[in-house]
């Protein structure tokens, strides 16, 4: 029998100091507003279920999990590559981004940067590896305009899902609230990675 290994992994696990390739026919990231809305409206729907103004940051470790879905990766010469589900991985990248600058001036932070890079000899490397991305990831990471013109399909579709995030964030996870979620995003949030054998690797779906 053909082994397949699956493994449940919180948002923190599955991102912090983590690198990630993707194979050059899957590296359109396609995502529309709607789905970046629909992530949003999930997540923030699910924590808003349990938070309530005044309960303890630690109450947070007492609220309903999430699961969001599967991820599947394969393994070459010791990189993780993407087969499916770089369309989520991607948007999860950019919504931590989102709350790493919606934080900014605030005396205590909830420190999003090693799931959003990794640093080595002063150098940022963005977990999930993708060349053509960098100069955008950069300036929405900064909090800085990125002109688009003349730049591939989906780059202009990363830093226009990133406007639709800040658009669509809800109001009321913007201020108390937001260190209580971003706690919640990072610990009880779940994705299952499976890493198949070779021979079980499936066809990549541009979908997820």
């Amino acid at each position: 029998m053909r082994e397949i290994l699956g493994k449940a992994k919180t948002v923190r696990e599955l991102l912090k100091e983590v690198k990630y390739s993707i194979d050059y026919y899957q590296r359109e990231y396609k995502w529309h507003e709607k789905q970046i809305r629909e992530l949003v409206d999930d997540l923030s729907d699910k924590f808003l279920e349990e938070y309530q103004p005044g309960h303890p940051r630690a109450k947070v470790a007492e609220y309903p999990h999430y699961f969001l879905g599967s991820i599947i990766i394969s393994k070459k010469e010791n990189v993780g590559y993407i087969v499916d589900g770089q369309q989520r991985l991607t948007s999860l990248t950019l919504l931590l981004i989102l709350l790493r600058n919606l934080q900014k001036g605030r005396e205590k932070q909830v420190k999003v940067d090693e799931l959003i890079f990794s640093e080595k000899f002063d150098q940022k490397s963005y977990n999930l590896h993708v060349d053509e991305r960098t100069a955008a990831m950069d300036a929405l990471y900064d909090g800085l305009p990125f002109d688009v013109t003349d730049r591939p399909e989906s780059v202009q579709n990363l830093v226009q899902r990133y406007v639709d995030l800040e658009s669509c964030f809800p109001e009321e996870l913007r201020e108390e609230a937001l260190p209580y979620f971003i706690d919640w995003l990072l610990e009880n949030v779940h994705l299952v990675e499976i890493r198949p054998t070779p021979t079980m690797m499936p066809t990549p779906s541009s979908r997820r």
